[in-house]
């Protein structure tokens, strides 16, 4: 038998009551809460059994005091049986409150009725010992019998079953006669038999019953919380189309109570402009038709519309009753619908066309250019800085910041193209009949500078920038695909460019994406095979021109390429995602090297901004400097303005953790950024770097560059930082940088950047001597010069290097200080006087007090020697020594 056939055939036999259920059920506790209603119900129809009885012991009395007279012994017990019979009636009206249970009164009952039965028995053997006549005591005993027969015909099956076999057991012991015995069982088995079956068929109805509430429990349930969720609603009318029932949520949805709506047309909740709707609901319900999923438009003030269905309802001889049906509301479907459309066409964050609509439009605007013989413009943006963003102050300001992008966007561009999103941070521009290269550049400029102006987002200030490639389709003869290209030519080019720019697409950009493409993979390969290489440029500290540290950089020699500029490969490996793979190989090897150089000799590591705003830079740093048992103090790392986009908790939180290490920071190309002074006041740097833009021809009059180096210098001293000036590469330079107060020097006057091995020789060195040009642009005679310098008394032979009209290279064993006064008397040339503006062990840098005139270093056709000179030396061999 299959588990749903079993289950089919034990409900039925439950929703049967058989003998043993009639038999047991009053007296055995229950075991479902089915079962339990049904007791429940059954034991106040054995309410009357304690009145039958008493009624019983009353007339008894009666009987026995008019044939016996007041007998006491006989009366008495009678008496106290009938209060008694009172009292358990009484038990019966409380036993809801004293908890009693059902199974455990009708066990009391029974046993109440048996005690009857028995006192019945003795009282008439007692008259029948007074009277000595069972006349009086059967007449009483056969009433009693009468009268309990009768109450237990409608009382419970056990009942009448011990109240049978008592009263034959009673009547056989107590009066013997088998005649009377055989009546009274007959009379008691017919009882019992009807009890039985009155009982079973009350216990089948009663089952039956309770199947029938607690489904139609369930269907209420079922009916309360669907309308109550908001799904739907129930409705009914009788046979005229009155409403006779509505859901509470239709009437709420009307603003008045259900009373309100019964009695009123089901037609009346259906909008009166909606004529086809109406008429088609009208037809249905006067055609007595079902109808289901009918879209109608509804009454209400506001714009809603329901799903309604109904069927007809007749009753069994075939007249028709009313409908009876239900709606849902297709407001919000309706609703969700359009949003789904309106989200096929628009992109959901800035509101602006997607890329779907982007390329209708587009292709449309071709269209039309080729019947107006007009071309269009195509306009790609893409967002500069604007991953970090996201990285730095998450996504929610970032979405934010995309929406104030899109208003300004939409605002530069104004009635002459449409503006759209294609997602993440690129937009595009559609510019139907849009060709002039005068305007384009002028919108592509004003739209350059409006989404660099700094934003305010939730707090926080953020600047961006944003590059545009522009493509120009012909009329008739450009596609849609074509310019999309060419317009991300162009646009990585504005990008190659520096970023914050505007390009056209050029034919040649075809071939340079290529070249840049294999670069790219050849950049991998590179990678994958150690063919980048590490050099070292040494720091010098201003004061002594000792080595104090080194800058590492990366190259690339190509095996075929030659050497590959970093201007030109590290770009490529921040788009591709290489840089973190690069970065972390420089630093790890940048790291190794510097373990070999003396403790006091630093290693200075370029971060880009990527890596900055990795998780896991602070724990990639300090597995290196582990790893290579490298104090961390001895570790700069370089950090350039690109990673301060916004006040950002993470930003912070990377800087206090690398800190925290032990490491430097440096502040590379400093002045050239967006907010400098903005985030000096709170990044914890030890050092500026001062841009070579500003260090290179600082020197020359008419420069404000040495304005400018005074002023960092002058705060990174207020915040106790350290300053290097980069690009240094004339002894004016050096000597202007050494003035204003600069605390170390970086620059080609003390050295190119050189292998490992060139590294080390400088890291080990005592100083590190300057080799250069006098200036920049001041004519310089290389030829080496004696002179006689008059020191401490004596006359000491020097020699001129680097001679300039402003200054010349001293070379020579004195001792001069920066301001000292000296007076040089140059052989063949004569006296010239100054002072000194740098000076080592064995060398300085003299500036003339007024300027030199170079023609005065011409040979001289005489070639005598001059005695007036300490030198005696003849002319060949000066022409030697200074050819030397």
């Amino acid at each position: 038998m299959s588990r749903a056939r079993f289950s089919n055939v034990t409900k039925e036999r439950r929703r049967r009551a058989s003998l043993r259920d009639a038999l047991l059920f009053d007296v055995v506790a229950p075991d479902s809460r089915g079962e339990s209603l049904i007791a429940e119900q059954r034991v106040p129809h054995f309410n009357h059994i304690p009145l039958i009885i008493a009624l019983a012991h009353a007339f008894a009395i009666a009987a026995l005091v008019a044939s016996m007279g007041l007998n006491l012994p006989i009366i008495a017990p009678l008496a106290g049986a009938l209060l008694f019979d009172f009292a358990v009636w009484g038990l019966l009206l409380k036993r809801d409150q004293w908890g009693i249970s059902p199974h455990a009164m009708t066990r009391f009952l029974t046993i109440f009725v048996a005690s009857a039965w028995g006192l019945w028995i003795f009282l008439a053997l007692q008259v029948e010992q007074m009277t000595g006549s069972m006349s009086h005591g059967a007449h009483i005993l056969f009433g009693c019998i009468a009268a309990l027969m009768t109450m237990t015909v409608i009382a419970s099956p056990p009942i009448a079953v011990v109240s049978g076999v008592a009263a034959i057991i009673f009547l056989h012991l107590g009066v013997g006669n088998f005649s009377l015995t055989a009546s009274a069982s007959m009379l008691a088995l017919g009882t019992i038999g009807y009890s039985i079956a009155d009982a079973r068929t009350m216990i089948a109805l009663a089952r039956r019953r309770i199947i029938l509430d607690e489904k139609a429990h369930q269907a209420l349930r079922f009916v309360t919380e669907f309308e109550s969720s908001g799904r739907g609603w129930f409705w009914e009318t009788d046979s005229q189309g009155t409403l006779t029932y509505v859901s509470g949520q239709l009437a709420n949805d009307f603003g008045c109570s259900t009373e309100d709506l019964l009695g009123r047309q089901f037609i009346e909740l259906i909008a009166a402009d909606d004529a086809d709707e109406e008429r088609s609901l009208g037809f249905h319900l006067s055609a007595k038709f079902p109808f289901s999923d009918m879209v109608v438009k509804s009454a209400l003030e506001d714009e809603s519309y329901w799903s309604i269905s109904g069927n007809p309802i007749f009753e069994d001889r075939g007249r028709f009753l009313g409908f009876r049906g239900m709606g849902t509301d297709l407001t919000e479907q309706r609703r969700s619908e359009e949003e789904i459309t309106r989200l096929a066409r628009f992109d959901s964050l800035t509101g602006l066309p997607n890329r779907a609509m982007m390329r209708a439009t587009l292709d449309e605007a071709l269209r039309n250019a080729a019947r107006r013989q007009k071309g269009c413009a195509l306009f790609l943006i893409d967002l500069d800085r604007f991953k970090n963003v996201n990285d730095t102050l998450g996504h929610p300001v970032g979405d934010a910041l995309l929406r104030q992008v899109a208003e300004r966007l939409t605002s530069v561009m104004g009635t002459h193209g449409q503006v759209g999103r294609l997602g993440g941070d690129e937009f595009k521009a559609v510019l139907p009949g849009v060709v002039e290269t005068g305007l384009l550049e002028s919108l592509a400029k004003t739209m350059i500078e409006q989404v660099s102006r700094p934003y305010e987002v939730d707090g926080h200030r953020v600047t961006i920038g944003a590059s545009i490639g522009i493509a120009i389709g012909d009329p008739g003869r450009s596609c849609a695909d074509s310019m999309i290209r060419n317009a991300d030519l162009a646009l990585y080019a504005a990008k190659a460019a520096g970023r914050g720019q505007h390009s056209f697409f050029q034919t040649s950009m075809h071939s340079e994406a290529s070249q840049r493409q294999i670069l790219e993979n050849e950049l991998r390969i590179a990678i994958e095979r150690d063919q980048l290489s590490m050099v070292y440029q040494p720091i010098v500290r201003a004061a002594g021109e000792d080595v104090c540290g080194f800058e590492t950089m990366v190259r690339w020699e190509h095996p075929t390429r030659g050497s590959i500029s970093p201007e030109r490969f590290i770009p490529i490996a921040e788009e591709c995602g290489l840089i973190g793979k690069i970065g972390a190989w420089v630093l790890d090897q940048a790291v190794a090297e510097a373990a070999s150089w003396p403790d006091d000799v630093r290693i200075a590591v370029n971060l880009s901004p990527i890596q900055f705003n990795d998780p896991k830079i602070v724990e990639i740093v300090a597995g290196v400097l582990q790893r290579h048992c490298l104090r961390a103090e001895r570790l700069e790392l370089e950090i350039t303005e690109g990673v301060f986009l916004g006040e950002s908790a993470t930003t912070d939180e990377t800087f206090a953790k690398l800190k925290s290490l032990g490491v430097r920071l440096a502040l590379d190309d400093f002045g050239t950024g967006y907010s400098s002074l903005g985030y000096l006041k709170k990044a914890p740097f030890d050092k500026i770097k001062i841009d070579q833009s500003f260090v290179r021809g600082a020197s020359i009059a008419g420069s404000r560059n040495g304005a400018i180096i005074k002023a960092i210098v002058t705060l990174a001293e207020s915040l106790g930082m350290d300053t290097t000036a980069e690009g240094v590469e004339t002894f004016d330079d050096l000597a202007l940088i050494r003035e204003l107060g600069c605390s170390q020097i970086q620059g080609y006057i003390f050295g190119k950047p050189g292998d490992a091995e060139k590294a080390r020789e400088l890291a080990e060195a005592t100083t590190v001597e300057p080799d250069g040009f006098s200036s920049q642009r001041e004519p310089r005679q290389r030829l080496m010069r004696r002179a006689v310098m008059s020191s401490q008394g004596r006359e000491v032979e020097v020699r001129l290097r680097n001679i300039s009209i402003m200054g010349a290279l001293v070379e020579g064993e004195v001792k001069v200080a920066p301001g000292d006064r000296i007076a040089l008397n140059i052989v063949g040339v004569g006296p010239v006087g100054g002072h000194v503006r740098w000076a080592t062990s064995h060398r300085f840098g003299m500036q003339f007090d007024a300027q030199f005139e170079m023609g005065r270093l011409a040979p001289k056709k005489e070639t005598k020697p001059d005695m007036t000179s300490s030198w005696h030396v003849a002319p060949d061999r000066w022409r030697h020594a200074e050819g030397e």
